[in-house]
């Protein structure tokens, strides 16, 4: 994981200083790795840079650089681009990068410094300020250290994540710590800090574009996002959990001159269900391309072995899922990079939110349609939702609506919380929050305002973060192909009836990577797997649960109501299991609390 500080006084161990700026910094090694140390600095040392993350296309980039009159100091460094990119293009220099990245640079004859995240948020980036000065770094835990920024906890981001499982951005647990969003830059000069969105996500649906060619588009934007992304000094492995989204990406590398290509698949212990299918798939695939495949084998031990780990892997409360944690460490005893799916469901539409955002639609525009027997129509394809169509309608508009669809709204929150924690949180509201959100979708597509929401909140926030947390503990970047900021921007042209087709997710991708798959992979039946720590919260982990919520404990923070924390377990301890992911939810926030904040 990559630390980097700047601020105004004396140097320190590790740290680049100049003019009263200190930057420093530690990287994972991929590119360049002789030579590409950082900060990396212009020709007149006037620009310096650090940052995390990888830039694909430095080699374009260079060479373009070169021609313009730009001289380098390292044999392929793709650090030293961004540098030079400055020079040329001021500002614009980040609408040029293809990557994933968090940047700092800093501009000696301006005095200005900039920080940026890449579009997608793929890469992580936190800042404190302190008055004239800014501190910033990866992870929370590199900006504690500093004795000006203090571990109070921030309840309105804590509120919002009884819903969403994380800590949404630009918030962060800590009140004096921020994030930047995706696609986010700031500038801090004479003292002061602003921010603004230099890249979003712009769903505006082109019909003219016929589902043929979108899938031959979106095939040929992926293979070349894969030969950029295969860009290494260290070999490249990949994911393959047996699903469309990583047997693509595998199937790609293999065409494009990948050989002995190695794969990594997670599988699980303890008889969990409608888990042999995904190692069977995830087989055919690396029979199919000879790839030289690994399994990880996951029970209940390795979890209790490792939950404090994973826990502490994170700076803020999160309960998403962990077993990236798993995987990685098979990966890391054998490659240091690994391409993975990620940001498929997000782009092409796959979550139960996505598959109910066409019918809800359709049912709103014709409520008679909810007085058939059956799904009929445009319902036809959603057998087994849409009779949750009439409950969802009735929580009222669009926002009210998804808030239907997560574990705890903001009236189930509040239920728990302890008159303090009311009045800390005032009248904010997580589902006023995602109101306000879908204004700023400029769509009127259903499905396209439910992944706009997803890629604003969900991916950055909780997708993106667990993978890059849980495998940077393991000292492996994980590399997403489906990211590639140009595929996205054109996904965004296709209608949402090209995404999700009869309730067939993830449609117009199936088309495109059809004939690179086995045959009955592409439209395996979707099935209900159930979590693994759902299953152990209720059997092996029960005592450690109810430890760590007991009344003693909750009584720490003054945040949770023990009584009404304890009426919720003992409805899921006699037979409400729906409850899982809330009781996770809440043990995880007191595991957080009481590593971060009860240490002071």
């Amino acid at each position: 994981m990559v630390q980097t500080l700047i601020h105004r006084g004396p140097d320190e161990d590790g740290l680049w200083a100049e003019d009263g700026v200190a930057l420093g910094m530690r990287r994972l090694s991929i590119i360049d790795v002789a030579t590409g140390h950082q900060p990396m600095f212009n020709e007149d040392n006037s620009i310096a840079v650090v940052f995390n993350g990888e830039i694909y296309n430095y080699v374009e980039l260079r060479d373009e650089l070169k021609a313009a009159g730009h001289r380098f100091r390292t044999d392929h460094s793709d650090t030293e681009v961004i540098v030079h990119l400055y020079e040329q293009y001021g500002d614009g220099f980040l609408d040029r990068l293809n990557g994933m990245f968090a940047i700092a640079l800093w501009d000696r004859p301006r005095r200005r410094m900039l920080l940026a995240r890449d579009r997608a948020g793929i890469k992580p980036l936190y800042f404190a300020s302190l008055g004239n000065v800014i501190a910033f770094a990866s992870e929370p835990k590199a900006l504690l250290i500093h004795p000006q920024i203090s571990r109070e906890p921030d309840p309105v981001a804590i509120h919002s994540y009884f819903t969403l499982k994380n800590i949404p951005a630009p918030h962060s647990a800590f009140k004096a710590i921020r994030q930047l969003r995706a696609g986010e830059l700031l500038v801090h000069q004479d003292g002061k800090f602003e921010t603004r969105r230099w890249w979003r996500i712009n769903f505006r649906e082109d019909e003219t574009i016929t589902e043929r060619d979108a899938a031959a588009h979106i095939r040929s934007l992926l293979e070349d996002s894969v030969r950029l992304q295969m860009r290494s000094d260290v070999p490249v492995g990949a994911y393959l959990s047996g699903g469309v989204d990583s047997s693509s990406v595998v199937a790609l590398m293999s065409g494009l001159g990948a050989r002995n290509v190695k794969t990594f698949t997670l599988v699980y212990g303890d008889n969990l269900p409608n888990k042999d299918s995904d190692r069977a798939f995830a087989r055919q695939v690396s029979s199919m391309y000879e790839t030289e495949h690994h399994e990880q084998l996951v029970r209940f031990e390795d979890v209790q072995e490792n939950l404090d780990a994973i826990l502490g892997a994170f700076d803020e409360p999160f309960s998403g899922v962990i077993s990236t944690f798993f995987l990685t460490s098979l990966i890391a005893k054998h490659v240091k990079v690994a391409l993975s799916g990620d940001g498929a469901d997000e782009l092409f539409g796959s979550y139960l939110s996505h598959r109910m955002a066409q019918p809800l639609d359709a049912a709103l525009k014709n409520p008679e349609l909810l007085d058939q027997p059956g799904p009929t129509g445009p319902l036809v394809g959603y057998e087994g939702e849409w009779r949750s169509l009439r409950r969802l309608i009735g929580r009222g508009d669009e926002a009210a609506r998804r808030m239907g669809l997560f574990f705890a709204d903001d009236d189930a929150k509040r239920s728990l919380y302890t008159p303090a924690m009311l009045e800390a949180i005032g009248n904010n509201s997580t589902e006023a929050d995602l109101r306000a959100l879908y204004s700023e979708c400029g769509s009127p597509d259903p499905l396209n305002r439910a992944l706009f929401v997803d890629f604003e909140t969900l991916l950055p926030d909780q997708v993106l973060p667990f993978v890059d947390r849980l495998s940077m503990a393991h000292s492996v970047e994980v590399r997403p192909p489906f990211l590639d900021h140009r595929l996205i921007e054109y996904v965004a042209t296709l209608p949402g009836r090209m995404k999700i087709k009869q309730g067939r997710v993830k449609s117009i991708l199936k088309d495109a990577v059809a004939n690179l798959l086995p045959p009955g992979l592409v439209d395996r039946p979707k099935e209900g797997f159930v979590m693994p720590i759902n299953q152990w919260l209720l059997e092996q982990l029960k005592a450690y649960v109810l430890d760590a919520l007991s009344p003693a404990r909750l009584q720490r923070h003054d945040m949770l109501d023990a009584q009404a924390v304890a009426q919720l377990l003992m409805r899921y301890y006699v037979g409400e299991t729906g409850l899982a992911a809330r009781i996770w939810n809440l043990v995880s926030f007191q595991m957080w609390w009481e590593r971060y904040v009860m240490r002071t």
